[in-house]
């Protein structure tokens, strides 16, 4: 009887330390399902999220979403958040090319102290690469300007292309064409772009309209004229102003001081850092050529003639006067 009795008390001894045992366990488990604060993966968990949903919510219109300082000490108060007196920073769309290929693209752009906001990669897929939040400031325009505007990375967003960029063949510059998948991405990013910012269409330029003395990006072979008509993004001049300025070239004076000064004027107003001076120089040239390549890339010669100087005074007649 009594081997009984010790035997009761030794099988509840045996289940009260099962018990105890399956709830150290169940807390132990439950605590390893916790995320730990000083875990540095969850911050950036966290961080990535709410970017992705601050721009999420920018593209569905939601004005209250932005971005302030969070101090220990004090409140930032938003009751009278937003004031009318504000507007977008992104006042330009810069299009480039890489002149290099996808590899080395990816390395200059996110490991040389030169970046873009957007990269199209040369592959038809349906990718398009994010390499700075369009927030932030990108390092692709260098010395530029547009229309009294220096330092155009500050009110920016850039995109490269992947793309050759041009040969030089019997002495002459040869570009690399887009294939239609790339520009496809670039033409919808682009209007996505110009919508959101409500940007100008005269401020859809390439890297070559804001520095034309030394860069040729995204060159002659750019569809710019296809943006336009098909996607509404970017300037374009109208065919019957063209022909009417075009009756109107004064070709006996053409080289003349007053002719040139007059012409750098119109360049001028249009946006484009130009002398004004009259004076027909290599500087002349290049910019010529530059806007040639935009407006009119059957023939960027660089060369002062009637249709180039039509073109200009068209799209000033649309968008500046």
């Amino acid at each position: 009887m009594r081997g009984f009795f010790m035997f009761i008390k030794f099988a509840k001894y045996f289940i009260l330390m099962r018990q105890i045992f399956t709830l150290i366990l169940s807390i132990s488990l439950l605590a390893s399902c916790t995320p730990s604060k000083n875990v540095k993966q969850t911050k950036i968990i966290k961080k990535v999220i709410r970017d992705t949903v601050y721009l999420e919510k920018i593209k569905a219109g939601n004005e209250n979403k932005y971005v302030s300082a969070v101090l220990d000490d004090y409140k930032i108060n938003d009751s009278h958040f937003p004031a009318i007196g504000q507007d977008y920073r992104q006042k330009f769309l810069i299009l480039h090319y890489t002149a290099l290929d996808n590899y080395r693209s990816y390395n200059v752009l996110t490991e040389q102290q030169v970046s873009s906001h957007y990269l199209i990669n040369d592959i038809d897929d349906n990718t398009i690469d994010i390499l700075v939040s369009e927030s932030q400031r990108a390092w692709h325009a260098g010395y530029s300007y547009w229309l009294g505007r220096t330092n155009i990375n500050d009110s920016s967003i850039g995109i490269e292309i992947v793309n050759p960029g041009y040969r030089i063949e019997d002495e002459q510059i040869i570009f690399f064409p887009y294939p239609e998948y790339q520009f496809k991405k670039v033409a919808k990013l682009s209007k996505n772009i110009v919508e959101r910012y409500d940007i100008d269409p005269t401020y859809v330029l390439g890297h070559s309209d804001v520095a034309p003395q030394r860069k040729e990006d995204p060159g002659a072979l750019f569809p710019w004229k296809r943006l336009y008509d098909e996607y509404g993004v970017g300037a374009w001049y109208e065919d019957v102003d063209k022909y009417e300025y075009i009756r109107q070239f004064p070709y006996e004076r053409k080289d003349s001081e007053a002719f040139i000064l007059a012409y750098q004027k119109e360049f001028a107003k249009y946006g484009y850092e130009v002398p004004q001076d009259g004076i027909w120089s290599k500087k002349m040239e290049k910019l010529t050529a530059a806007f040639q390549m935009h407006f009119r890339p059957s023939n960027y010669s660089g060369e002062l003639d009637a249709e180039t100087w039509a073109i200009l005074r068209a799209l000033n007649k649309k968008y500046r006067d």
